[in-house]
């Protein structure tokens, strides 16, 4: 087990200012374009692969960091750069967590290389969960996947919707239905290797913010995958569906589908996504109240200013250590008692919606326009309270384990 500390090692911060420079000299100056675009920064993608940012080896090793704190790191300085096309650079990274949180070795290491490509051929992939009448109701999934047994293939029907990079993914993780009498217990995540007929895009989503962040619908229609595509292999599935339904009759406990392992990995990096934006924006706050005068001086010197940067940087470093302390226990084996993972994603995406909001107010009128990059901050700030578990959703988590209650 690694000893905790709060300091982190030299090589830790040789990686966190390497990410920062990338962040200040390449993505910032993108994010004013690629925002108005709405695109995929494919230009930017391939500089971080080309510098071993966008690569498999290099989430790996902040995957694999002793501490914990490699991926959290590494979130917060790429979104502190732009979240939008921060998220064009990590969101294959979901895709990554669902083969490794629910995949055989053999599907990891087939997998998870075809979804980053290489500097000369960028990749992404695609994690399909939600749907246009589930997202944080998994039980109400529609998506159905069939196994053929004479050919050994899964057969799957439905759509997908709020998929990042969805429809132009090289690789797509879908989570489907095989049992439908288990409700959310019933469901497992397969792989959709490239060119597989009956997979097209759907509706691409005109959105508020993250706009350089590809998100779309993706439609299976009669997707047929082999058998060695069922993530954790069948197997492993029919032993979970037995427990799951054996457990069901004796009203057991709660068996975790695959949708939510995935999620519940993620929870903490999201939330580190969510400080580095904030931590953005209470600076470019910061700097401007030093520098703009009214009455004949700075604004920062009245108390109305000055203590909203004191509660924005407060809230920002609280909620990091609640996302450090998260990704500390992860990596090192130890139980979310206390919903220690939905705990940092709650207030550290609560803190973000907030302090950039402040931003804003600070800046005032010049906050509101798009000269200033606390709107695009502000907008994209949104996001944290929806996207892999809403705020609501976290609650319900934290109040559910702290209680041992079904609360609904």
């Amino acid at each position: 087990m690694a000893e905790f500390t709060m300091e982190l090692n030299d090589e830790q911060k040789e990686v966190r200012d390497w990410l920062h420079g990338f962040s200040a000299d390449v993505i910032r100056p993108a994010a004013a374009e690629w925002d108005e675009r709405e695109e995929t920064p494919w230009p930017v993608i391939q500089e971080a692969a080309k510098v071993g940012i966008y690569s498999l080896d290099f989430y790996a090793q902040q995957y694999f960091d002793p501490t914990g704190l490699g991926i959290p790191m590494a979130m917060e300085e790429l979104f502190w750069g732009d979240a939008g096309i921060a998220l064009s650079i990590v969101g294959t990274g979901l895709a990554a967590v669902g083969v490794l949180a629910n995949g055989t070795e053999e599907q990891i290491g087939t997998w998870i290389p075809q979804m980053y490509g290489d500097a000369n051929d960028v990749k992404v992939a695609a994690f399909c969960s939600s749907e246009p009448d589930a997202g944080s109701d998994v039980a109400s999934m529609r998506t159905r996947a069939v196994y053929d047994e004479a050919k050994d293939e899964w057969v799957i029907n439905g759509t997908k919707t709020w998929a990042t990079n969805g429809g132009i993914a090289n690789v797509h993780v879908v989570v489907a239905v095989v049992d439908s009498e288990l409700g959310s217990k019933g469901h497992a995540s397969f792989i959709v290797p490239p060119n597989t007929p009956g997979l097209s895009q759907g509706q691409k989503f005109k959105k508020h913010g993250i706009r350089a962040s590809h998100t779309a619908e993706v439609v299976l229609e009669n997707v047929r995958v082999p058998g060695s595509c069922l993530l954790g292999g069948k197997a492993k599935l029919d032993e979970r569906l037995a427990r799951a339904r054996e457990r069901a009759k004796a009203g057991g406990e709660r068996v975790k589908n695959a949708a939510m392992a995935t999620f519940e990995a993620s929870r903490p990096a999201v939330g580190a996504m969510a400080v580095g934006t904030a931590r953005a924006a209470y600076e470019v706050a910061l700097d401007y109240a030093k520098t703009r005068e009214q009455f004949g001086r700075p604004i920062i010197d009245n108390q109305g200013v000055a203590f909203q940067l004191a509660d924005m940087r407060t809230s920002i470093d609280a909620a990091r250590l609640l996302v450090w302390r998260a990704s500390w226990m992860a990596v090192n084996g130890k139980q979310f008692t206390a919903a220690e993972g939905s705990m940092s994603k709650l207030f550290a995406s609560e803190t973000a919606k907030t302090v950039t909001a402040q931003a804003v107010q600070i800046l005032g009128g010049n906050g509101y326009t798009r000269e200033y990059p606390v709107e695009r901050m502000h907008r994209d700030a949104a996001i944290y309270t929806i996207f892999e578990g809403t705020s609501e959703i976290q609650r319900l988590v934290i109040a559910r384990t702290l209680s041992g209650m079904p609360i609904r």
